[in-house]
């Protein structure tokens, strides 16, 4: 899953990737106002969380920008401005929830779940298809019954194949959902995780889309 975090404090942006990229996320980062507009017109993402005392001035026009545009992206403010009124200039120019600062990265991590949840109307963490079960709280694999383990980029990748069932994920979204606008990646490297989950799971699951990318097979014969 990929969250796109808005944050002008370099040293707290860092404490904030560490903490969620240990927990299975990956965070792309922008410091201001235009850099992020810029990436939302450009990337996908899952979530969005947005310091609103940002160098190019306040991010609620951005949010309003946003849903300007058709956006439909969970937005979780994160901000040190705690007065009624900023709260809800934000909640009611388009975010979807919002936090105080300074709080626990488990918090964050657990509004992240809530609404990325909730945009997709399920309501549980848990990932269901055919005999494949996936706990996004817990990271828990199963499947066919048989508890199955994961590295940290096989759930990253299996999570957002379940995520989105039936659909073509390109190769160079893979890429970055795995290793990051800046990341060092293998020519191969998204591949040799696929090959691997194949392995765990079944060759079945996964179809290649020759020259486009993947797709988790939601039904097939067993």
């Amino acid at each position: 899953m990929r969250i796109l975090l808005i944050e002008d404090d370099q040293l707290l942006a860092l404490g904030i990737i560490t903490a969620l990229k240990r927990m299975g996320y990956q965070l792309e980062h922008c410091t201001t106002g235009l850099h992020a507009k810029q990436a939302v017109l450009n990337g996908e993402f899952a979530l969005m969380i947005l310091d609103l005392g940002l160098p190019d001035g306040s991010a609620v026009p951005l949010i309003k920008s946003i849903r300007k545009n058709g956006h439909s992206l969970p937005i979780l403010v994160l901000t040190a401005q705690d007065q009624i009124e900023i709260k809800l200039a934000a909640l009611n120019n388009g975010a979807d929830d919002y936090l105080v600062k300074p709080t626990d990265v488990r918090e964050i991590e657990a509004r992240i779940r809530v609404l990325v949840r909730r945009s997709s109307e399920r309501k549980d963490d848990i990932l269901f298809i055919s005999s494949l079960r996936l706990d996004l709280q817990t990271h828990d694999c199963e499947y066919n019954g048989q508890s199955v383990i994961l590295t940290k980029r096989e759930f990253l990748l299996l999570k957002e194949f379940m995520m989105n069932p039936n659909r073509i994920l390109s190769r160079q979204y893979l890429d970055e959902l795995s290793y990051g606008w800046e990341g060092d990646i293998d020519s191969n490297a998204t591949e040799v995780h696929i090959h691997h989950l194949r392995k765990k799971l079944s060759n079945d699951l996964f179809r290649t889309v020759r020259g486009i990318g993947y797709m988790l097979v939601e039904e097939y014969d067993v």
